[in-house]
Parts: structure tokens; sequence; C-alpha cells
């Protein structure tokens, strides 16, 4: 994957930097390589960088880090277990204005038809209603975010997706 965008069935290699999926505020995501699908996430172009949720951090050799993804909402917790290399630490300035120093660590994520690695923080959301934020950064401008609209790429709601060009 190394950073570069993998578009599925809908979008040509040809004319894919023309074509951008329009997306709802907040989608279903997957992460492939952790075995997590089918989590909440909100789309906030606000951010730049993603964020998730996750328990129990422990620091690991060769600059690796254990934790617990929640899947689940608060009514019935699941937690995954994952072992992430950290990629860098930074400072976070969350919507309360007060930056805070998080690990940071890359995985891949795939949304509707595409699939991009990306770096997400590591943060404890609980409270939050979405336990997992993309940041503008996530898709490099893949997407356009319509938000009167909520899981647009969902399986659900794939018919409905919409390609806008350039």
């Amino acid at each position: 994957m190394q950073g570069k965008s993998i578009y599925m069935k809908k979008l040509s290699k040809k004319s894919h930097r023309d074509e951008k999926l329009i997306i709802g505020w907040n989608e279903l995501v997957d992460l492939p390589e952790w075995g997590i699908l089918k989590l909440k996430a909100k789309v906030d172009t606000g951010a730049r960088s993603s964020a998730i949720h996750v328990e129990d951090i422990k620091f690991l050799a060769n600059d690796r880090v254990g934790f617990y993804v929640v899947t689940k909402d608060r009514l019935k917790k699941t937690r995954k277990r994952v072992i992430a290399k950290i990629v860098r630490k930074g400072k976070v300035k969350p919507s309360h204005g007060i930056p805070t120093k998080r690990l940071f660590v890359k995985t891949t994520i795939r949304l509707g038809p595409v699939e991009q690695e990306i770096e997400l923080n590591l943060v404890d959301r609980e409270n939050m209603n979405f336990r997992m934020l993309i940041g503008r950064s996530a898709f490099g401008g893949h997407f356009l975010v319509d938000v009167s609209h909520s899981k647009v790429l969902s399986k659900e709601n794939v018919h409905k997706a919409r390609i806008i060009r350039k």
C-alpha cells in the first residue's frame, strides 16, 4: 500500500485524478489490516489528522505499541487487540483547544471503493459519539463531503454513490 490509493471498481486508473466521490458526514469504514469492519467514523474536514478510540496502550519492543480498538457502541463493548509500529509522536490540538501529545500509527483504511494507508492518532474518544474521526489529510482530495447525508458509501447505499468530475 505504501501511501498510494487503490481505486477498486468505480474509478478508472486513467481518469482517477479528475474524479471525486461524494461521501456523507459519517461513514462506515474498514481497517482491513486490523480485521475491523464497518467502524462508524465521523468525517471532519476541520481536523487535519485522523483519530481512533483505543484503550490500554502498552509500549512494546522495536518501537511498537499494543492497544485495544473499541469497535462497538457504548451498549455493547467489543474490543479488538492491535499491535502497530509507532510512526511518530506529535501534538494534536483537539476541539477544546489544549494541545495534547499523541502516538501515531499507520494502517490501511477502506471507504467505499478507495483504499488508502493513513496515519491515525491514538486517543480516548469514549465520550464521543463516533469511535473514529477522519481528518482531511486521510484521503488526499479523493472525496467531497455532503453534510446533508450520512453513510453514502456503506453497502446499503453504494448504488447512490456519485462521482464528480472536474
